[in-house]
């Protein structure tokens, strides 16, 4: 029997040209919801919005620049203004910038982190809660974090694992602050997951699932629709007394 628990709802997922944010807008579509998808390239959230119309689904693609507060509110205004209401969030958007000791990071690449992975989120929060409060049924956010930071670190990551760290702060001060509100708000911090970013300069993904072989104590690295499944039961009424949680799916790395 087919799953529907987001029928009737709307969501919206940044991030979601490619990978991760892809799949979950995919799964979310297939389980009824009307989604909002978002990223900073057009063409990418195109082939996202047709792989969702292929399979039955409704969606829409805005182009937007998380770190702006202005395009965080246009991609709530617009989920609002053309399917009702805004019922399930997940923000997905970031970036990495790294490989090399903290001491050596241009400055450039701190900022960008920073504005992306965490201004980005603080500020995708504050429009996507101050819809939801308004709202009978209110909403959920999931925000999408890492094993670097708060679980883990790793050589060449540091910077990028402070701002994962502070994704995940964010969510649980911002999950106290709106529980009353009606929001749920979680977090779920993947490990290495079968995406490009997860593989080393110019390795192939069969050296890949070599290494993951002999260092992950599951064998191999988590599939998008392992992370999927995790973002979408939090996002879910199956998930209705979890509040502030942090879901690690990283196939035993930080064990």
């Amino acid at each position: 029997m087919t799953t529907t628990r987001f029928t009737g709802r709307t969501a919206l997922v940044t991030g979601a040209g490619s990978g991760i944010g892809r799949a979950i807008a995919l799964a979310l579509a297939a389980e009824g919801a009307q989604v909002v998808v978002a990223g900073r390239r057009r063409d990418p959230l195109d082939e996202t919005i047709r792989l969702i119309e292929e399979q039955g689904g409704k969606a829409l693609a805005v182009s937007a620049d998380v770190s702006r507060a202005a395009d965080a509110q246009t991609l709530v205004r617009t989920a609002v203004e053309n399917f009702g209401s805004l019922d399930v969030a997940v923000n997905n958007a970031g970036v990495f910038r790294g490989g090399q000791p903290l001491a050596d990071l241009p400055e450039e690449d701190w900022h960008i982190q920073l504005a992306t992975n965490v201004t980005g989120v603080h500020l995708a929060l504050q429009a996507q809660i101050r819809q939801m409060r308004t709202q009978p049924a209110g909403g959920a956010i999931v925000n999408i974090s890492s094993t670097f930071g708060q679980h883990a670190a790793s050589p060449g990551a540091a910077a990028y694992a402070a701002s994962k760290a502070a994704v995940t702060a964010l969510s649980r001060g911002a999950a106290l602050d709106h529980i009353r509100d009606g929001i749920r708000i979680n977090v779920v911090s993947p490990g290495a997951t079968e995406t490009s970013m997860s593989l080393r300069p110019d390795e192939t993904e069969a050296a890949r699932a070599e290494r993951a072989r002999t260092t992950l104590p599951l064998g191999r690295i988590a599939t998008t629709r392992e992370i999927t499944a995790a973002v979408l039961y939090l996002a879910s009424d199956d998930a209705a007394s979890a509040v502030g949680t942090d879901l690690v799916v990283d196939s035993g790395a930080t064990l």
